[in-house]
C-alpha cells in the first residue's frame, strides 16, 4: 500500500512539474537558445559575405533568393548531403568525436545567459557565472587538439598545435580584464559588504542605477535602461582587450593562423567534410555569438532598453509578453552588432606572423590588464582614504581608461608602423642595391669613353 501511494505521489509530483510554468519557461528557453546557436551560424555566414563583398567592392551573394538570402539556406543542404570523408590511417575515434567535443561546450555556455527577464534558463541562478562561462571556452581547445591528432596530417597537426598554443595565451588576458568588472560590482556593492558579483546576470543589473520617479514616460524610457552607467563607459579599454582576446579565442581573422590557408590548407579542419566540418563551422560563429553575448551583458547593459522593466513590471500577461520580446529584441541587437565589429575586423587586417601574435598576448596585453587591475584598486583606495564618494571613483577612473584607450591606440599604430617598415627592409635594401647597379654601370661606361 506504501508502494502504490509512493507511485501515486511521484506521479502527480510529475505531472504537476511538466505542466508547471518553470517547465514551460525551461521548454521555451532551450529552444530560443538552442535555435539562436543555428541560426546565428547561418545568419552570421551571410553577414560575413556581404559586409565583405562591400568593402571589397563586390555583390557577394546574389542569385540564391532575393539578395542571395536563401544561399546559408543552400550551404546548409549541401554540407548535410555532403559525404563524410575520413582517412583510414588516422584514429577513427578521436577523428569523429573532435567536432562533438568542440561544439558541446559553446551550446553549453549558453546556460548561464539570459535572453530576457522571463527567457533563462535554471543555469542563471549560478553564483559563478563568469567562471563557467570561462570553464566552458578554454574546453574548446581539447576538441581542435583531437581533430588535428585524429587526422594524422602534418597541416592538421601543426593547426591544432596552434590553436591551442593562441587559445591558451589569450585566456589569460580575457580572463584578467573580466576581473576589472568583477572589481567595480565590489565597489558598487558598498552596501553588501563590498561584496562583488561574478553572476551575469547581477553584473548586468549593477548598470542600471535608475529608481522609480512615478512619472509614466522618464520610468517607461529609463526604468532598467541607463546607458550612463554601463561599464562601457567606465572600463572601455577591457572592452578593447575583451575583445581583441575573444577574436584570438575564436581563430577570427587576423588570428586565423591555425587555419591559415594560404600555409596549412585548411589548418586542423584539412580532413574535414560534409556535416562534421558543418559542426566546426557551426561552432566558430557560435563562439563568435557567445563572446559578443558575454560583452553586452558585461559592458552594454545586457537586454536592457526602452519600456522593458516597466512593461515586464506592470504584472500583466500580454505587457509582459511585450516586455520580453522588446528585451530580446534588444539582447540580439547589441549581440549581432557587436559581430559586426568581428567581420569588420576581417575585412580591415591582415593576418599577424606567429611571433607577432605570441608576443601580443604575452608582452602587450597580459601586462595591460594587470596594470589596469592596479591602477583601479589604486584609484579606489585613495577616493576611499579620501573619503570621496563612489561616482568620483568612477569618473577618474573613465577618464585614465579613455586616456589609456588612446594611448594604446598610438602605440598599436606606432609598432605597426615600425613592424611593417622592419619587415619591408630586406626588400627595399635588394631594390635598391639593383637599381644602383646599372647607375654604377653608366657612371663606369661614362669614365671609360672619358680616358679615350
Amino acid at each position: 500500500m506504501c508502494m502504490t501511494v509512493f507511485a501515486n505521489n511521484v506521479g502527480t509530483q510529475l505531472l504537476q512539474g511538466v505542466f508547471s510554468w518553470q517547465f514551460l519557461q525551461f521548454v521555451v528557453t532551450f529552444v530560443v537558445a538552442f535555435g539562436f546557436v543555428l541560426t546565428s551560424a547561418t545568419f552570421l555566414s551571410y553577414v560575413d559575405r556581404k559586409v565583405l563583398a562591400l568593402v571589397q567592392d563586390r555583390l557577394g551573394p546574389y542569385h540564391t533568393g532575393p539578395q542571395g538570402l536563401l544561399q546559408p539556406v543552400a550551404d546548409v543542404v549541401k554540407l548535410l548531403l555532403k559525404e563524410d570523408i575520413h582517412s583510414s590511417s588516422g584514429d577513427k575515434w578521436v577523428f569523429l568525436l573532435a567536432p562533438a567535443v568542440f561544439l558541446a561546450p559553446i551550446i553549453g555556455a549558453f546556460a548561464v545567459l539570459p535572453f530576457s527577464p522571463y527567457i533563462e534558463l535554471p543555469g542563471i541562478a549560478l553564483a559563478t557565472g563568469i567562471v563557467y562561462y570561462v570553464a566552458m571556452s578554454s574546453i574548446d581547445v581539447i576538441g581542435v587538439i583531437m581533430a588535428g591528432w585524429g587526422s594524422n596530417n602534418k597541416y592538421s597537426l601543426i593547426g591544432g598545435l596552434r590553436s591551442a598554443a593562441q587559445m591558451i595565451s589569450y585566456e589569460l588576458p580575457l580572463v584578467l580584464a573580466l576581473v576589472s568588472i568583477v572589481m567595480l560590482t565590489s565597489v558598487l556593492a558598498g552596501g553588501n559588504s563590498g561584496i562583488g558579483t561574478v553572476s551575469i546576470k547581477e553584473i548586468m543589473q549593477f548598470q542600471d542605477v535608475w529608481h522609480n520617479t512615478n512619472n509614466p514616460i522618464l520610468d517607461f524610457l529609463f526604468g532598467g535602461f541607463t546607458p550612463w552607467a554601463w561599464f562601457l563607459l567606465v572600463q572601455p579599454l577591457m572592452l578593447l582587450v575583451y575583445f581583441i582576446c575573444g577574436v584570438a579565442e575564436t581563430n577570427r581573422p587576423p588570428f586565423d593562423l591555425p587555419e591559415a590557408e594560404s600555409e596549412l590548407v585548411a589548418g586542423y579542419l584539412t580532413e574535414y567534410s560534409g556535416a562534421r566540418w558543418a559542426m566546426f563551422f557551426l561552432g566558430e560563429y557560435g563562439n563568435m555569438t557567445i563572446v559578443s553575448a558575454i560583452a553586452t551583458y558585461l559592458f552594454l547593459g545586457g537586454w536592457s532598453g526602452p519600456g522593458v522593466s516597466y512593461l515586464t513590471g506592470l504584472g500583466t500577461p500580454v505587457w509582459g509578453l511585450i516586455g520580453n520580446v522588446l528585451a530580446l529584441i534588444y539582447f540580439v541587437t547589441k549581440v549581432y552588432f557587436v559581430c559586426f565589429i568581428f567581420v569588420w575586423v576581417r575585412a580591415t587586417l591582415p593576418r599577424l606572423r606567429a611571433d607577432q601574435l605570441m608576443q601580443f598576448a604575452w608582452l602587450i596585453l597580459i601586462p595591460l590588464t594587470l596594470g589596469n587591475i592596479l591602477l583601479t584598486g589604486l584609484i579606489y583606495l585613495l577616493a576611499n582614504s579620501l573619503g570621496l564618494p563612489n561616482w568620483v571613483f568612477l569618473i577618474v577612473l573613465a577618464l585614465v581608461n579613455w586616456a589609456g584607450v588612446a594611448g594604446f591606440i598610438w602605440w598599436v599604430r606606432r609598432a605597426t608602423t615600425s613592424a611593417t617598415l622592419r619587415a619591408q627592409a630586406p626588400a627595399i635594401h635588394a631594390q635598391r642595391r639593383e637599381s644602383a647597379v646599372p647607375a654604377l654601370q653608366l657612371s663606369r661606361s661614362i669614365e671609360g669613353d672619358g680616358s679615350k
